[in-house]
């Protein structure tokens, strides 16, 4: 867990913006369905939770980071409808999904996720409770978000079935993307895929990997495959609405995220090669510099991205794991 010496910064940051508001904004889908987005600031790591109001009932997907947060996002969600919430469906086992659950229980909703997530969950929570407690001191013990089990699992697919006639496809890829794994929930009747973190249109990637026997394991070339099966899965015209990020058509969202990965790789390649010698520093106590550099020849790469500090502080999986490439 080296690399959370370099997230504290940001977090001291954002324990004092903790209660500061939240951006959001809503969106039409169809005359049938509308989709309404709520967005944290920082103090949730910018993260986007969305809810589909259907003709009679709610389906939400990606709870936020704590229940403060997705209090927040319910409260956003009634300033326009008052129908009941059906279910919670969690994109992937990462905190900002799923950390929120329990608010959205006691709503009444369903909490809904493939089995790897359901799997993956509690290794993950373990692994980011540890630092968010015992590093960053954001949390104590008794204050951590708790985690909730999902109440409904599936392997390969599952289909939700609304009152009036609306359906809601879930698809779990069954590979890892931005986490060890990855579900998509997919609305024909809205034209909309729901993606979580996969991906980031005109933002930076969170570049840690998924969280595999307590250790991150990035996976650059599986991320890549899963957004070439979401190509080949779905309409080419689908609207993309990313965990985070601006939302695009699926053709143009899918393709610039390979191309951004696939220049990650090739950033912190350069990188380490220039550091010869030195690349040792990356794991030492004073790597903070080095993920600053990174994130500003990122920033100088993609111009037009926003949230800079995900390759500040998220890098760090990918980096190593290029690190350990060079070892074998």
């Amino acid at each position: 867990m080296k690399h959370f010496k370099n997230l504290t910064v940001l977090l001291s940051f954002v324990s004092l913006s903790i209660s500061a508001c939240a951006t959001s904004s809503t969106q039409e889908s169809n005359p049938t369905g509308t989709i309404i987005e709520y967005k944290s600031g920082p103090e949730g790591f910018d993260t986007r939770t969305f809810f589909y109001v259907g003709k009679n009932e709610v389906v939400a997907i990606d709870s936020q980071f704590t229940p403060e947060l997705a209090k927040k996002s319910i409260a956003h969600l009634r300033q326009f409808t008052d129908k009941p919430i059906k279910a919670l469906i969690i994109t992937h086992p990462n905190p900002d999904k799923f950390n929120g659950a329990s608010v959205f229980k006691k709503e009444g909703a369903q909490i809904i996720g493939s089995k790897a997530t359901a799997d993956a969950m509690a290794g993950v929570n373990a692994y980011k409770k540890y630092y968010f407690v015992h590093m960053a001191k954001m949390f104590s013990e008794e204050s951590y978000p708790s985690l909730t089990p999902i109440d409904e699992t599936f392997e390969d697919s599952l289909t939700l079935n609304l009152k009036g006639d609306q359906v809601i496809r879930l698809v779990e890829t069954n590979q890892p993307a931005i986490s060890s794994n990855q579900t998509v929930v997919y609305i024909e009747g809205a034209g909309a895929l729901f993606v979580g973190d996969m991906i980031h249109h005109k933002a930076h990637a969170w570049l840690e990997g998924g969280i595999v026997n307590g250790q991150p394991q990035p996976t650059v070339s599986k991320w890549v495959e899963s957004l070439k099966f979401l190509k080949s899965e779905f309409p080419t015209t689908t609207v993309v609405y990313g965990g985070r990020g601006l939302t695009a058509n699926l053709k143009e969202a899918a393709e610039a995220q390979i191309e951004y990965l696939q220049q990650s790789e090739e950033i912190i390649r350069d990188y380490i090669k220039e550091l010869g010698s030195r690349k040792s520093e990356l794991l030492g106590k004073d790597s903070s510099e080095h993920y600053k550099v990174l994130g500003q020849r990122f920033s100088r790469t993609f111009p037009e991205y926003s949230l800079s500090y995900m390759i500040e502080y998220g890098a760090y999986g990918l980096v190593n794991y290029e690190l350990s490439q060079l070892r074998e």
